[in-house]
């Protein structure tokens, strides 16, 4: 027998092949993950936990991650409100915030700013979908659904699909 370290079939090392196949570490999962978009600790856990070989090794991680700076929760509602703003509605923002496991003040605080500009927000989604004012009942109907499905509140829908020559 010979002293050599035991090889795979592509000639590593057994410890080198298993760390191969094994992959990148939880840290260089997650700073992947974060170079493409801002993640929560929450949307973290739950993208990592596959990968991860414990609870603690994945906390580890993810709380050194955080003390660095790489995982901050202002700059995930900052990045979710300026994406997202344009299109949809508070309502759909919060639910957005709540999925992403943003604490429910932060939450609040984005919310209030976006009702602020909702009429105005509203309009110009409406203005780019349909552009005129619903010939019949069946139109406004479809229009009202489409406002309130991306989460317009009930109110501001009215407005835009009853004054829609406002503005």
């Amino acid at each position: 027998m010979s002293d050599a370290p035991a090889s795979s079939e592509h000639g590593l090392p057994e410890a080198l092949a298993r760390e191969a196949v094994k992959g990148p570490s939880l840290k260089a999962r997650a700073l992947k993950l974060l170079s493409l978009r801002e993640h929560t600790r929450l949307e973290l856990e739950r993208k990592l936990a596959a990968h991860a070989e414990s609870a603690e090794q994945l906390a580890e991680a993810l709380d050194a991650l955080q003390a660095r700076g790489f995982i901050n929760e202002a700059r995930v509602v900052e990045s979710v409100v300026h994406r997202r703003a344009a299109r949809l509605g508070a309502s759909r923002v919060r639910q957005e915030l709540q999925a992403k496991g943003v604490a429910q003040g932060a939450i609040t605080e984005a919310v209030q700013a976006l009702r602020s500009t909702e009429l105005a927000r509203a309009r110009e989604v409406w203005a780019k979908k349909f552009g005129n004012s619903a010939a019949d009942a069946k139109e406004r109907a479809r229009q009202v659904r489409f406002l309130i499905s991306r989460g317009f509140a009930a109110e501001v829908v009215r407005r835009v699909v009853n004054g829609a020559d406002e503005g």
